[in-house]
């Protein structure tokens, strides 16, 4: 009975496993989503008879010679974002970006809720951080659905052949794009563990997951 009472009236731990894996995967995926977001290798042309390899990005297209010459441009230069040489890619661009910085804030929150106390403040910023996350899930994971759209542009066809939505023609789906979706997948499992992220679970903070 005494050993009953002790341990209820132990105060919970400073941190709990839970929490500390979702703050550890937040910011991992914050970093596989924003490298996968600057990779120029979404859409990749190997040499073939004795031609240059060519790589597509979100904005980036790079080129590497027979030699090893390797060069990377952005479409139009810095800054010049209408010209992103496809709609459906400047669409993507804005979709993958928003998700990312929404990752960011729903990693930083996840950092914030190991320092705060435990009680209805914490419960609250890890529902908070939970929301985010599930928006930032939907909001990237449109961005990669809307990307392959682009591939019937001029510039792609003029180094894939016949490339057309969702046909890569003579090129291939790239190690970044991969990435990308990966992350995505790996990211749809934040939200679960936002809602057992507390410190002392009384009830389950009210998040719909999607598990």
């Amino acid at each position: 009975m005494h050993s009953l009472l002790d341990r209820e009236k132990k105060a919970p731990g400073m941190f709990s496993c839970v929490g500390c894996f979702w703050v550890l995967l937040s910011s991992a995926l914050v970093a596989v989503c924003s490298f996968s977001f600057i990779s120029p290798a979404w859409i990749v042309k190997e040499h073939l008879k004795n031609k240059d390899s060519v790589s597509f990005g979100l904005l980036w297209h790079c080129s590497e010679s027979i030699d090893r010459m390797y060069r990377c441009y952005t479409f139009g230069g810095l800054g010049r974002f209408a010209e992103i040489p496809s709609s459906s890619w400047q669409t993507s661009a804005v979709l993958c970006s928003g998700g990312c910085a929404l990752l960011a804030v729903g990693s930083l929150l996840a950092i914030v809720t190991i320092f705060l106390p435990t009680g209805g403040c914490e419960r609250r910023v890890c529902t908070l951080a939970g929301y985010i996350q599930m928006a930032a899930v939907f909001i990237m994971g449109s961005g990669l659905l809307v990307y392959p759209f682009g591939l019937n542009s001029s510039l792609v066809r003029s180094f894939c052949g016949n490339s057309d939505i969702y046909y890569a023609g003579d090129c291939q789906i790239g190690w970044g794009y991969m990435l990308a979706i990966v992350g995505v997948m790996l990211t749809l499992f934040l939200p679960f563990f936002a809602k057992y992220a507390p410190k002392e679970q009384l009830s389950p903070t009210p998040l719909p997951t999607l598990l």
